[in-house]
């Protein structure tokens, strides 16, 4: 009988110790923002790929940058995210769909978030100071925009949050090709315009999805001060805007990517022209969202297939 509640114990130990591992790094991701950190390392990786492509360079001598350029960005934009969430903590207090983090929930100390923020972002600007100064500038103006210019400043006082907080994002792909050779060409800051263009009607999709919770922590989105239309008529000139940019990088990236891109953007103004007429606003903002993600990681995967052939 000892044996068997001795067993029973071993066996209760285990399972509490893989929940307590599966609840931290539950509440990592969500101090993270998964989906957010990903959507961002993964222009990095292309730009890096592209500015190899251009350069017509191999990886055989670049798996250290690669490694340096992927880690360093993944660790500053973590960093940001944590600081993000540190600073925000009365704001995410308030809204419902943060309740979750680890912030609110106080299964992180802020101290301790801080000092996850802080040293994440060292580390990550101490790793691409190995790559070239100019992906570390493009880092540290990524970092400075979100972090101070977006959360510390705008943020809780203008509209205009959105706009700022995009620039930090436009960087990415300009991180990956400065570590390789100089961003002063025209395919990476095509990319950066259209990830720069890309974030404004994703986030005021998730601004109208999440409109009361950004109302009742008095965060002044476009939907909040201004309301559904002008949000949507703000939704509709940024993707037409993004309409344009594919035809410019056409003779270096290929007719297929231009058409296909195209494509994705005609669909996007017609779900976007839609909005005008529905009555649940909410849902519309779902859809909405959804294909943002779905356009932005098809136009980034479709910049790596069409270029992959070369390297095989």
């Amino acid at each position: 009988m000892n044996k068997i509640n001795i067993l029973t114990d071993d066996v209760n130990h285990v399972n509490e110790r893989s929940h307590s591992v599966g609840a931290v790094l539950a509440d990592l991701k969500s101090l993270f923002k998964g989906l957010v950190l990903v959507l961002n390392v993964l222009p990095v990786f292309v730009g890096f790929w592209l500015a190899i492509y251009f350069t017509t360079g191999t990886f055989a001598g670049q798996w250290e940058n690669l490694f340096l350029t992927v880690v360093g960005s993944t660790f500053v934009m973590a960093g940001a995210l944590a600081l993000n969430n540190w600073y925000e903590v009365d704001l995410d207090q308030a809204m419902e769909r943060t309740q979750g983090r680890p912030t609110v929930t106080g299964h992180f100390k802020l101290r301790t978030v801080l000092l996850i923020g802080s040293g994440l972002s060292m580390a990550g600007m101490l790793m691409l100071v190995f790559t070239t100064l100019e992906a570390f500038v493009y880092g540290l103006i990524g970092w400075f925009t979100y972090v101070v210019l977006y959360t510390f400043w705008s943020k809780r006082k203008y509209t205009l949050n959105t706009i700022i907080g995009s620039v930090s994002g436009a960087v990415t792909p300009l991180i990956g090709w400065a570590a390789v050779d100089s961003a002063f060409h025209i395919v990476p800051i095509v990319l950066a315009l259209i990830i720069f263009i890309w974030q404004v009607p994703h986030t005021f999709a998730i601004a109208i999805k999440r409109y009361d919770d950004y109302k009742r922590a008095g965060v002044p989105m476009l939907p909040v001060a201004y309301g559904f239309d002008v949000t949507k008529r703000q939704m509709l000139i940024y993707i037409i805007a993004l309409f344009p940019l594919p035809f410019f990088i056409v003779s270096q990236i290929g007719i297929t990517f231009s058409v296909v891109a195209s494509l994705l953007n005609i669909a996007w103004i017609i779900l976007s022209i839609k909005g005008f007429k529905v009555v649940d606003h909410r849902a519309w903002a779902q859809r909405m969202f959804v294909y943002s993600l779905v356009y932005l990681t098809t136009v980034l995967l479709l910049m790596f297939v069409v270029t992959f052939p070369t390297f095989s």
